[in-house]
C-alpha cells in the first residue's frame, strides 16, 4: 500500500451510512427493537423468534442493557438482501458476486478515519470495555462473533482476512480459535518457525461488502482486501494501525491491534457453532491486545451465531458462487447450485441437464473433491428447484434407488467443527443421484398457467 492520501473515508464504505440509509429506504425489511434487552441471549432470541415466524429482517436493538451502544444484527440472514447489496437479484447472485469479486483493487491508505476517534494503548487497554453479547445459554462467555482478523504472511507479506470467534481472556488478551486451519493458521506457523509472534488486527464493524469479502474462498496469494475493493467498486479505504501498520477499514467501529502468540494457549469454548451444536473444539490461540481503536459513535455489528441463516449465508454465498463458476466452466450441463440451510455447510444440491449418462455423478465427484466441508451432494434434474428442500426430497423419493444411485468416499479431510467427524476432522462423503435414470417412465402432473391465473383471481388476497 502506498503513501497516505489526505482524504477521509468515502461515505459509501461507512457501515453507519449504510445502516441509516437501508433502514430509511427499506423499513419493511428492518425490525427496530426499542425495549430494553439483556446482553445475555435476548438479541439472539429476537432473531430466533423472527425466524420462527418466517422472517429474516435486519434487526436493530436500540437499548441493550450495559452495552452503551446500539446493536445491529441478522444483516446477512436474507439472500435477497445480500443480492441487493450487490445491486442484483437472487437469480443472478452467484455470477454478480464472482464478477465483482474478480475486479480486484488494491486498498487505498488514507490519513484519517472515524476509527481513530479514540485510541487506547499501553495501560489504557482493557478489552472488558468492549460491548459483547452472550448468544446462547451454553456459551462459555460473551463472544465477539463478527471479528475479522487482518494479518500479513511473515514471509511473503501477502495480506489475509478471516473470521474467528473470540472471548475475553484477560484485560489485555482474547482467547480465539483458528479452527478452520486456513491461511491465518499457516501464517501463525510460519511466524513460530521464525521464533516470532504474528502481528494482527481484529476489525469489528465494517461495511457489509467488506465483511462478505472476508468470507471469500481464494488462494493464499490473494489479499481479500482487494476483493473488498471489487465488491465495493472502489479501493477499500484503510488507515494503518499505530503499532504494526496493518491496513484496516478507516470507518470501522472497533479495531483491536496486537499479536497472536504461537506458544501460549488461552482456553475458549464452548460456543454455539454453525452446526447447531456448541463446540469446544478450538486451537485455543492467545491474542494479546496492545492497542484499541474505536469510533466515537461506535455501534456493535453482531453476527448471529449457531446455525442461524446469517451465520450460514455469510459463508455460503461466496462458497456457492465459487463452486457454481468452477462447475459451469467444466460442466456446461450444470444449471444451478444451492447449499441448503438445513444442511448447514455440509450438504449441496446441484441441478443438471445431463447430455449423457453418468454426467451427474461426475459433477458430484467434482463437488466432493473441491469443497472440503461437503459431506453429501444430491444431483437432480434441471426442472427440480434446488432452493426448495421439499422439491429435492421429492426427487429423491421418486427417482432414486439406493442400490444403484449412491456412492461413498471415505477418509477425507472435513470440518473440525462437525461433531460427527473424527477428532482430526476426517469424514466420509456421500453422493446421491436423484436424476431420472435412462428409460425412466413418468410424466409430471401439472396445472395449466391459465387455471392457476384464474385461481389467483378468485382467491385474491385471501
Amino acid at each position: 500500500m502506498g503513501a497516505a492520501a489526505p482524504a477521509r473515508h468515502g461515505p459509501n464504505q461507512d457501515l453507519h451510512v449504510f445502516l441509516d440509509r437501508y433502514c430509511a429506504e427499506h423499513p419493511e425489511d428492518v425490525t427496530v427493537v426499542t425495549d430494553e434487552l439483556s446482553a445475555d441471549q435476548d438479541v439472539t432470541a429476537v432473531v430466533w423468534e423472527l425466524a420462527a415466524r418466517g422472517r429474516d429482517d435486519l434487526v436493530v436493538c436500540r437499548n441493550v442493557r450495559g452495552l452503551g451502544v446500539e446493536v445491529a444484527t441478522n444483516l446477512f440472514a436474507s439472500r435477497a438482501r445480500i443480492a441487493r447489496l450487490l445491486g442484483t437479484d437472487e437469480a443472478h447472485l452467484h455470477e454478480t458476486y464472482q464478477r465483482r469479486a474478480a475486479a480486484r483493487m488494491e486498498p487505498r491508505v488514507v490519513a484519517a478515519g472515524p476509527v481513530l476517534d479514540r485510541v487506547s494503548a499501553g495501560p489504557d487497554v482493557d478489552v472488558r470495555t468492549l460491548p459483547l453479547l452472550t448468544h446462547f445459554a451454553t456459551d462459555r462467555a460473551p463472544y465477539i462473533t463478527s471479528g475479522i482478523i487482518v494479518a500479513c504472511h511473515p514471509g511473503t507479506g501477502v495480506g489475509n482476512l478471516s473470521y474467528h470467534r473470540a472471548m475475553v481472556d484477560s484485560p489485555t488478551s482474547l482467547a480465539t480459535s483458528l479452527h478452520s486451519r486456513g491461511h491465518l493458521w499457516l501464517m501463525l506457523l510460519a511466524a513460530r518457525e521464525r521464533g516470532q509472534s504474528l502481528p494482527v488486527a481484529m476489525v469489528i464493524g465494517g461495511h457489509p461488502l467488506f465483511m462478505l469479502a472476508a468470507s471469500a474462498r481464494v488462494g493464499a496469494d490473494v489479499d481479500e482486501r482487494t476483493i473488498a475493493g471489487g465488491l465495493l467498486g472502489a479501493p477499500l479505504e484503510v488507515i494503518e494501525t499505530p503499532r504494526y501498520g496493518l491496513g484496516v477499514p478507516a470507518s470501522a467501529d472497533f479495531v483491536l491491534e496486537g499479536v497472536l502468540d504461537p506458544e501460549t494457549a488461552a482456553e475458549e469454548g464452548p460456543f454455539g457453532e454453525f452446526t447447531g451444536y456448541s463446540s469446544n473444539r478450538s486451537t485455543n490461540t492467545m491474542f494479546r491486545i496492545e492497542t484499541i481503536l474505536r469510533r466515537g459513535d461506535a455501534r456493535l455489528l453482531d453476527v448471529v451465531g449457531g446455525n442461524s441463516a446469517e451465520h450460514l449465508n455469510l459463508a455460503r454465498v461466496p462458497r456457492e458462487s465459487e463452486m457454481a463458476e468452477k462447475l459451469k466452466e467444466r460442466f456446461p450441463s450444470v444449471v444451478r447450485l444451492h447449499y441448503p440451510r438445513s444442511g448447514t455447510h455440509f450438504h449441496c444440491y446441484v441441478a443438471v441437464r445431463q447430455q449423457r449418462a453418468g454426467e451427474a455423478r461426475q459433477v458430484m465427484l467434482a463437488l466432493l473433491g473441491w469443497d472440503p466441508y461437503l459431506k453429501t451432494v444430491v444431483a437432480v434434474d434441471d426442472d427440480v428447484d434446488v432452493g426448495d428442500d421439499a422439491s429435492v426430497l421429492w426427487a429423491l423419493a421418486t427417482h432414486f434407488q439406493p442400490h444403484r444411485d449412491l456412492f461413498v468416499i471415505d477418509g477425507l479431510p472435513g470440518s473440525a467443527l462437525d461433531p460427527s467427524s473424527s477428532a482430526t476432522g476426517s469424514t466420509s462423503r456421500l453422493a446421491l443421484d436423484a436424476t431420472r435414470p435412462e428409460g425412466f417412465e413418468g410424466v409430471r402432473a401439472g396445472i395449466s398457467d391459465a387455471a392457476m391465473a384464474r385461481a389467483r383471481a378468485v382467491l385474491g388476497d385471501a
